[in-house]
């Protein structure tokens, strides 16, 4: 199944889900999560197009914690990733990208408005 490709559609009511193009035959796929499979990934053929696939991938409550949660969506047969999505639960960590992007604008801004004041002083 190299020719395959899993996009995501979206994530609904706990549940990923995502269409797969490009398999030959039935495909069989798992999800994992720290290396543990997952219990109920559902793959069923799209009515009225050959050869699309619906993906399911339930989202176990005991699976979500706090931080980043990172999933995995493989063909089982050969092992290839397909796929893969993050949650990320609970408090923003002063690690996290997003905050620290925030942060990086916050000071960018400030350095403009400095420079900028330094500017209007030097040649005024």
């Amino acid at each position: 199944m190299t020719d395959a490709v899993l996009k995501q559609a979206r994530i609904h009511a706990g549940i990923w889900e995502g269409l797969l193009s490009g398999a030959v035959g039935t495909p069989r796929l798992e999800a994992m999560h720290l290396d543990l499979p997952l219990a109920g990934v559902i793959v069923a053929e799209v009515a009225g197009e050959p050869g699309l696939w619906s993906v399911r991938v339930p989202i176990p409550g005991q699976a979500l914690s706090e931080g980043v949660q990172t999933f995995v969506i493989r063909d089982v047969q050969s092992g290839v990733q397909l796929a893969h999505f993050t949650v990320i639960t609970g408090v923003a960590m002063e690690e996290d990208f997003r905050a620290e992007m925030d942060l990086l604008r916050a000071e960018l801004d400030l350095l403009k408005r400095a420079f900028r004041r330094h500017c209007v002083e030097t040649t005024g």
